[in-house]
């Protein structure tokens, strides 16, 4: 199988290969991934958990002086190289964090024990680790990804390249996010690891809402090659009544419908709620599945997967805590009947027992019951919004900005002074390099606007509030306009 080019024309490879990365994950697709190498005593266990381990760092335009004029680095960079400030002082340990996981995983399966965690990191901080030289944290974790002997320990996670929120991050663009990492990813550890990644992990946990967008959010994963999705418990409702999932720890089938009737669907495995980074550093996955017994699924007996994510690397629970308790919580774990598993070795037990995706429970993205309570699949675009517009005037906490890890936090209110820059490098984009289709993604030109477009929908713009990350986002939004409009 060939493999990719890292880096093309200075800048991570993340176009042009689109053919072949897709072929790739075709190719795959038939065959199991961890079912042959797993240990798991699937008829046997009670329950079992899952852990996954959300690490990024953005690319800022913090490279000098100017804003106007500075290089655009990682986060982790100005942070290494600016200790003094704030919480700066962090950024060896985060380096840490970002390998350390290619060096517990080894550790514990040569120990005979059977560790297992999900990892997703953006593409942003793939590209800042190499362009930093710190080699150290991709060559451990391309150990754990390629090493037959440990690859059964890790599972990866897809996302979008830059962090793009997907409620708030034009469809087109969301897609060429998927698209990038796919290829950055495979560009670092392989095809072959590729042709692993079944699962997908959206920035911020966020889930689009307005039917519209939910369509074309999940068709594009099913597009993608993607099998299953992370989503947070309080995203997502039951259709028939509005309530969220009741058996919380089984994986069900979310289904997203648009306007005009057409349906999409994949399968969902469900983050229950709670203070993510003490959840995982303190392993109450674990606990809670200690706790749990089978369940029926589609007429068989199943263990319950509890599952958690978290970010790998933020604050003081997950920097000291999480080591020893993960260390702790796998030895005791692996052999027992409450096993870690991750949720696409899950998956592959549960269909090996002849349950298939359609006997999963249906969920659908919140507050879409009210909709079609009142619009009939088929209405068309125009009637769907003049109905959205009546309950939003019916009700205040009504609303299709999408929901994610938080309520307390929107990903558009408040944010005008970045998402308009956002809109219009998007916009720029979408009419001087997409719609005229003059211009190949193996072109050095679209790989530059593409990169800067995607730099400028981190999340983090907005996260941090306005200030200084609002400037940063404004600047990159700039360059990313001046690039589509000038060189196209």
């Amino acid at each position: 199988m060939s493999q990719l080019p890292e880096y093309v024309d200075g800048l991570p490879n993340i176009c042009g290969s689109e053919p072949l990365v897709e072929e790739t994950l075709r190719a795959g697709r038939a065959r199991p991934v961890f079912l042959p190498e797993s240990r798991v005593d699937f008829g046997h266990i009670r329950a079992a958990c899952a852990i996954a381990l959300h690490m990024h760092q953005p690319l800022i335009p913090a490279g000098g002086g100017d804003l106007h004029t500075a290089a655009i680095i990682s986060n982790l960079q100005y942070m290494m190289e600016n200790q003094g400030i704030g919480d700066n002082y962090n950024a060896p340990v985060f380096h840490w964090c970002y390998k350390r996981i290619g060096e517990f995983v080894p550790q514990l399966i040569d120990e005979g024990k059977e560790p297992r965690v999900m990892l997703e990191y953006s593409g942003t901080l793939f590209h800042g680790l190499r362009a930093m030289g710190l080699h150290d944290a991709l060559d451990a974790l391309k150990n754990v990804t390629c090493n037959p002997a440990y690859r059964r320990g890790v599972e990866w996670l897809g996302c979008p390249w830059g962090h793009a929120v997907a409620p708030s991050t034009p469809a087109q663009d969301f897609r060429l996010h998927v698209k990038a990492w796919q290829h950055h990813f495979a560009a670092i550890f392989g095809l072959e690891a590729l042709e692993r990644v079944r699962g997908f992990s959206p920035s911020e946990m966020a889930l689009p809402n307005h039917p519209d967008i939910a369509y074309e959010y999940i068709k594009t994963l099913v597009d993608c090659g993607y099998q299953w999705l992370l989503v947070q418990e309080h995203t997502v409702e039951q259709p028939e009544n509005g309530w969220g999932p009741e058996k919380k720890h089984l994986p069900h089938r979310l289904v997203c419908t648009n306007s005009k009737g057409e349906t999409v669907s994949i399968i969902a495995i469900v983050k229950t709620q709670g203070s993510d980074t003490k959840l995982v550093a303190q392993m109450q996955p674990y606990y809670e599945a200690k706790s749990l017994s089978r369940w029926e699924l589609a007429g068989k007996s199943v263990p319950p997967l509890v599952t958690q994510i978290a970010d790998g690397e933020n604050g003081g629970v997950m920097m000291n805590e999480f080591p020893g308790k993960f260390f702790d919580s796998v030895r005791e774990a692996s052999g027992s009947d409450t096993p870690f598993m991750n949720a696409t070795e899950y998956l592959e037990h549960l269909f090996a027992l002849g349950i298939k995706e359609a006997d999963l429970p249906t969920l659908q993205p919140q507050f879409q019951k009210r909709i079609w309570d009142r619009f009939q699949p088929g209405g068309g675009p125009e009637k769907l919004e003049k109905v959205i517009a009546e309950l939003k005037q019916e009700d205040g906490r009504f609303h299709m900005e999408g929901g994610s890890w938080t309520n307390d936090i929107s990903w558009v209110r408040g944010y005008d002074n970045v998402l308009g820059p956002m809109e219009k490098a998007s916009s720029q984009f979408f009419e001087k390099v997409l719609k005229p289709k003059k211009v190949s993604p193996s072109d050095p030109r679209f790989r530059n606007a593409l990169f800067h477009l995607m730099c400028s929908q981190t999340s983090c713009y907005r996260y941090w509030g306005q200030g200084l990350w609002t400037d940063y986002g404004r600047e990159i939004c700039r360059r990313a306009s001046s690039i589509a409009e000038t060189d196209f």
